[in-house]
């Protein structure tokens, strides 16, 4: 279960990246690029919630990996999975799962994925990565579209083989996936065209003309501003149903996150997604949940989505980062092609990937972490409340309350205060322009607030090297 726990603060400063990490980055250099790199890791040492660097600091971690630790650095149970004969096969001999399945491949479904596929979803296509789930599902979406439009069982004509050859009409048709400002879907040509969050993801590369809608900018503290808040969202709505409407081609899906995580942390009510699946179910447009950062567990409940309290569920889930997989879940027979090798590649997946998904899916739910990521994450909210009241104009728009540790606030230079607190030994990321944000792993425990805190309230008031 959750790992060990250091109550004590100390703040010796450290330096990050240290010498032995610099080395590293610097013979790493010329044969890969390693400008993001934040400092290299002795995954070996790393236990539990805590990373340890090559320079032998140890880190409390709240960022873990971009939100895709499940469930601690060398689990136990994840360690006997890799050790199984069953990994063994997979690794050595790697399958292109759509053609040569092993035997054991719907087992392995089944007691993995399927086991928590989200509410009125019994089938998944599974991937290799979160763009590539996310495109995985655009794919799908357009194929329902033109084959409900086509009427079910037409044969193609051989003018739309022809000419999709071309990449023209009307094999090659005009259509469109719709998704919000400050998105972020993936770095794919599809998935790109999604995102619309960092121009860095963007620049130079060729993009679908696909629609962009308004996602809302609440205002906080909620409590406060309910009638804002509210004409905010039903604006945004508005604005999604004009552009589905009005839209130079049909729009086949919209997909929306949960809680927006690359562009800043970015919430909206029940209502709002309430309203997003009334108007794509009277458009007959699939609503694709892009759960790839806030499934399996992170928000409180394993899939962020059951936030919403949806009368009918989205039509395709993507997953993959704390799944240890990816992929699609859905249940609509529509969104299976009509012909094979239409939803295809050549390992569709990795049944070692699933290996490992099907022991963390297993961690979490004999030890109940989603539950303990809920509770825990109250604490630690109300924690980090306290804090702002504090320091109001340090923390800002403290948001996340009821969303497990899927906590983030605003702040002047996130970039230093993120650095200041991996000095004191804390590694934590940021996201959008403004945005700090945790990313706790599901093992993250109530003892380990008030480090986290202290370290906050160090890093705040104080220089890198502990100075006021």
């Amino acid at each position: 279960m959750p790992g060990r726990i250091i109550e004590e603060c100390t703040f010796t400063h450290r330096q990050v990246p240290g010498p032995v990490s610099k080395k590293a980055v610097e013979k790493l250099n010329p044969v890969w690029d390693s400008r993001a790199v934040y400092f290299v890791v002795d995954y070996a040492k790393s236990h539990d919630n805590f990373i340890v660097d090559v320079d032998g600091n140890e880190f409390l971690d709240v960022y873990s990996q971009i939100a895709s630790i499940p469930v601690g650095y060398n689990n136990a149970r994840l360690i006997e999975a890799a050790k199984s004969p069953q990994m063994i096969l997979a690794l050595v001999n790697r399958p292109a799962v759509g053609n040569f399945p092993g035997e054991n491949w719907l087992t392995q479904l089944k007691d993995g994925l399927l086991r928590v596929a989200p509410k009125g979803h019994n089938k998944v296509f599974t991937a290799q990565s979160g763009s590539e789930a996310n495109e995985l599902a655009y794919k799908a979406a357009f194929m329902r579209y033109r084959r409900r439009q086509r009427g079910e069982g037409v044969e193609w004509t051989q003018e739309e083989i022809d000419s999709c050859m071309n990449n023209a009409a009307p094999g090659s048709p005009d259509l469109a996936i719709l998704s919000f400002k400050n998105s972020f879907h993936g770095r794919g040509f599809g998935s790109l065209s999604t995102t619309r969050s960092k121009a860095v993801h963007k620049l130079d590369i060729p993009a679908f003309n696909w629609p962009q809608a308004p996602f809302p900018a609440l205002k906080y503290p909620l409590e406060d501003n309910v009638e804002a808040n509210k004409a905010e969202e039903e604006a945004c709505l508005k604005k999604v149903e004009e552009l589905i409407t009005s839209w130079h081609c049909p729009v086949a899906a919209v997909i929306v996150e949960p809680i927006q995580s690359e562009g800043g942390d970015n919430h909206a009510s029940p209502a709002f997604f309430q309203g997003l699946r009334k108007i794509t179910q009277e458009h007959d447009v699939m609503l694709i949940a892009d759960e790839v950062q806030t499934g399996f567990g992170a928000t409180g409940k394993f899939w962020g989505h059951e936030h919403w309290n949806l009368a009918s569920p989205p039509d395709m889930v993507t997953f993959s980062k704390k799944a240890q997989t990816a992929g699609y879940f859905f249940g609509d027979d529509q969104l299976t092609p009509d012909k094979a090798y239409r939803q295809f590649n050549t390992w569709i997946g990795d049944p070692a990937r699933i290996i490992m998904s099907n022991a963390v899916i297993s961690e979490i739910l004999d030890n109940k972490l989603v539950e303990h990521t809920a509770q825990v994450g109250d604490k630690l909210y109300a924690a980090l409340e306290k804090l702002a009241t504090k320091y109001p104009d340090n923390i800002q728009n403290l948001r996340g309350k009821g969303n497990g540790t899927y906590i983030a606030f605003d702040t002047e230079n996130p970039a230093a205060l993120v650095g200041k607190m991996r000095s004191f030994g804390v590694n934590i990321g940021t996201c959008g322009t403004r945005t700090v944000r945790l990313r706790p792993m599901l093992v993250f425990e109530e003892g380990h607030i008030p480090r986290l805190v202290e370290t906050f309230e160090r890093a705040l008031t104080g220089g890198a090297d502990g100075s006021k």
